[in-house]
Formats: structure tokens, C-alpha cells, sequence
């Protein structure tokens, strides 16, 4: 928040509520960190968006090993940024896996998966949340089943790898296709946020449609922020000047309105 506080996640604050430990070691490297798992004596470890690579040590530890929760139906999008390059590629649907873990990056047999289509609106925040209660659905219903439930080995084939996200990956190229362009936006709204310049001023467009018209690339069309692309045009539905809150485009043009025939990227 704006007084820049750590705050517990949902997890870590239910999990202290219901007088659970919780330890968030900075490296499995740390003297003890190793041994202190261990002495859970687990069955088992669930594991979702976990930021550090577990050591096999720690995956061979509970009776029952390490599962994942995966934001994508492997063995396409392996890695760190699944639902991003997702939408990013303009697939038409996505889904959880859940993962028996070993030391490879998200290479393991799966226990179970669903999918489901991405909307043609759809962002990787809204993506997220609904990925997150398949998830969290899908591994109840795995749970009861282990250690019984077999697992399919990933196919060599179709295998992607969800590289995170560069800064350079934000900057709107015009000259690119509608389609492409707002596969980008919906991919990183609400984060980073694909950006132009608009007058000077660097603005976020947080939400987009494909829609008609053409001029040269980047120029503004009509009143209601339809923006020429090398090929079609781009209807902004979301976005957010530096320092304000995102708005509706309705909103964002009431108050800052963007004349017809600007060329944005200037």
C-alpha cells in the first residue's frame, strides 16, 4: 500500500490464524531451512507460484513428494509466466495442471487438469483469478485420491516455456497488427501494463477490442479512442495516465480528452 508495509498474503494470514507455522526462507540454501522442513515429517507439499527452485532434497522429503499447481495445460507454457504469454499468443484456451514436482522446470508427470477458454476480453488479472479457483478446486479433488492417482507422463511434443516478462514487452509498436497489439494489452493488464505516449505523456491501455478503420498506424480515429494499426484498428476500453487510477475509457476521455487524428507514440 501507500505507506509501503509489508503485508501478509491471504495464505500466510489464514494459515497464522489457525495457529500454523510459517517460515518464507530467503534460499533453501540457509543454514537449517532443509532440516526444519524435514521435521514436519509431511505427507506431502503443495506448491503454487512459489518463487524459489526446491532443491530435490526437499522434493524427496514428504512420503508422497512435491505437487504443483500450473497455470497452463502442459506441457505448453512450462515457467514463469503462463497466462501472460497465454493471452500473448492469442490462444484460445488455457488451464491447471496439477504436477507431480521433480527437478526439471515444470517437467513432471500430471496428476489431474482443466481447461477452460480464454474470453475475447479477457485479461491476465481476470485470467488469473479464475485460474486460481480452478486450481484451488482441482487440488482438492486430487488429494483424497493420492497416493493411488496415476500420472501422465508430459509429451515431447507442443513444449513451450513462459519466459517472464521484459520491460521492452510493454511498448506499443503500432506498425503491428490490431489482433497483436491487443493480445498485448489484455496479456499485461493489470501488470506491467502496455504503454504509448499520448502527447508526451506515457499512459497505460489496460483493456481493448479489435475494431475498423485505418490511417497511418497510431493515428486516433474517432472520439471514443479507436487507434489505427498496421493492420486494423485497436477500440481502448481501459486506461490510465502516470499517477491516477485506471479508468473506463468513457471515464479516461472525460477528463482528458484525446483529439482525432493525434498521432500517439509522440
Amino acid at each position: 500500500g501507500r505507506g509501503k508495509k509489508l503485508r501478509p498474503t491471504p495464505v500466510q494470514a489464514r494459515a497464522e490464524a489457525l495457529g500454523l507455522v510459517v517460515r518464507h526462507p530467503l534460499s533453501f540454501k540457509e543454514p537449517g531451512v532443509v532440516s526444519e522442513f524435514a521435521a514436519f515429517g509431511a505427507d506431502l507439499a503443495v506448491v503454487v507460484a512459489y518463487g524459489l527452485i526446491l532443491p530435490q532434497t526437499v522434493l524427496d522429503e514428504p512420503t508422497y513428494g512435491c505437487v504443483n499447481i500450473h497455470a497452463s495445460l502442459l506441457p505448453r507454457w512450462r515457467g514463469a509466466a503462463p497466462i501472460h504469454r497465454a493471452i500473448m499468443s492469442g490462444d484460445a484456451e488455457t488451464g491447471v495442471c496439477i504436477m507431480q514436482m521433480e527437478a526439471g522446470l515444470d517437467t513432471g508427470p500430471v496428476l489431474a487438469r482443466q481447461s477452460t477458454p480464454i474470453g475475447a476480453a479477457e485479461t491476465t488479472g481476470g485470467l488469473h483469478d479464475r485460474l486460481s479457483a480452478l486450481g484451488a478446486a482441482l487440488i482438492v479433488q486430487v488429494l483424497p485420491q493420492l497416493p493411488g492417482l496415476a500420472a501422465v507422463t508430459q509429451s515431447d511434443d507442443g513444449v513451450l516455456y513462459a519466459a517472464k516478462i521484459e520491460k521492452s514487452e510493454a511498448v506499443i509498436d503500432w506498425v503491428q497488427p490490431a489482433s497483436k497489439i491487443d493480445h498485448q494489452i489484455r496479456a499485461l493488464a493489470p501488470f506491467p501494463g502496455a504503454w504509448t505516449l499520448i502527447n508526451g505523456e506515457r499512459v497505460k491501455l489496460l483493456g481493448s477490442e479489435c475494431g475498423a478503420g485505418s490511417a497511418a498506424p497510431g493515428t486516433v480515429l474517432d472520439a471514443s479512442l479507436t487507434i489505427a494499426c498496421g493492420t486494423g484498428a485497436l477500440c481502448v476500453t481501459r486506461a490510465q495516465r502516470a499517477g491516477k487510477a485506471a479508468q473506463d475509457v468513457g471515464e479516461f476521455l472525460r477528463g482528458w480528452p484525446v483529439p482525432v487524428g493525434l498521432k500517439l507514440g509522440f
